[in-house]
């Protein structure tokens, strides 16, 4: 089986900065991307990030651009999510995601970090 594990979460004021990690364990798998989502109190799941494996294109959600960056280690076991310029509107469960070759869309998630950005 194929596991995500987040990690980096924390408590933040306003303007600071965290990283997230996702770390895949188990079974090796072939990705077609990996992405960021999260889920504020009484609000949907919303896309925060993501990246493609082949060819390294990111994309953001326009509420993150110019403050969060998606990106991976050189050997492609662990995807990072610097987040700077922290708002208290970023306060949310972090998930990360896999979309494994030949699956439509999200399939592995990870349990979620919580990350509380105060004001």
């Amino acid at each position: 089986q194929v596991q995500l594990v987040e990690s980096g979460g924390g408590s933040v004021q306003a303007g600071g900065s965290l990283r997230l990690s996702c770390s895949a364990s188990g079974r090796p798998f072939s990705r077609v991307a990996m992405a960021w989502f999260r889920q504020a109190p009484g609000k949907e799941r919303e896309f925060v990030a993501s990246m493609r494996w082949s060819g390294g294109s990111t994309y953001y959600a326009d509420s993150v651009k110019g403050r969060l960056s998606i990106s991976r280690d050189k050997l492609g076991n662990t995807v990072y999510l610097q987040m700077n310029l922290l708002k208290p509107d970023d306060t949310a469960v972090y998930f990360c995601a896999a979309q494994r070759q030949g699956a439509s869309s999200y399939d592995v998630w990870g349990q979620g970090t919580q990350v509380t950005v105060s004001s």
